[in-house]
């Protein structure tokens, strides 16, 4: 069962995937970008690049990520539980942000295309808020997607929320403000249950 843990930067999508890391040996933990070799350069130029990228090429390096992550590490392993920090539903809205000219469906196709023709099995969405992003983001150095601005990121979590209402797979939508142990609580039921 392939899961996607989506939402914007700072939402603790990453806390939580360390979390079951520890808790559950058997599954499997990826994060986009960068699960492969070619993830792993594709990962530094889109996010550490001194050069500003264009639209297509940055949207481009994600789908090469995605295809090459799902090829190596997700296809055919369907008995194995694998939750993976970021995935498609990322890779649909942050291109919507950049690029208001292109089409929601277009984009679906292409990341379809990218996965194989498949789609996750669930998707475990992080919702946030303007004063939790400006708390925790005042902890971290910034990337180059996160100095965009906080009204870019809450733009592209409102987009995320547009195209998991066009999927047909299962979410579950968790308050980011709770605790971490309550969150995990949510999410080891909802993926537990989406498994049996």
């Amino acid at each position: 069962m392939y899961v996607i843990f989506e939402g914007i930067d700072t939402t603790g999508k990453s806390t939580q995937i360390e979390l079951f890391k520890q808790h559950h040996d058997s599954i499997i933990t990826l994060k986009e970008p960068g699960n492969t070799k070619l993830g792993e350069t594709l990962r530094d130029l889109i996010l550490n690049s001194e050069h500003s990228l264009a639209f297509n090429t940055e949207l481009f390096l994600f789908l090469a990520d995605r295809a090459q992550n799902f090829a190596e590490n997700i296809a055919g392993k369907d008995h194995d539980i694998i939750l993976s920090d970021r995935g498609m539903i990322s890779g649909i809205a942050y291109a919507l942000a950049n690029n208001q000219d292109l089409k929601m469906d277009f984009l679906i196709a292409l990341n379809q295309f990218a996965l194989g023709g498949n789609l996750p099995d669930a998707v475990v969405f992080f919702h946030t808020n303007r004063d939790l992003i400006v708390a925790r983001l005042e902890e971290k150095e910034h990337d180059n997607i996160e100095q965009r601005g906080i009204d870019y990121l809450l733009k592209v979590q409102d987009l995320m929320e547009a195209v998991l209402s066009k999927l047909p797979v299962r979410v579950l939508k968790v308050d980011a403000q709770q605790t971490r142990e309550k969150i995990y609580q949510e999410i080891e039921e909802f993926i537990y249950d989406t498994s049996a």
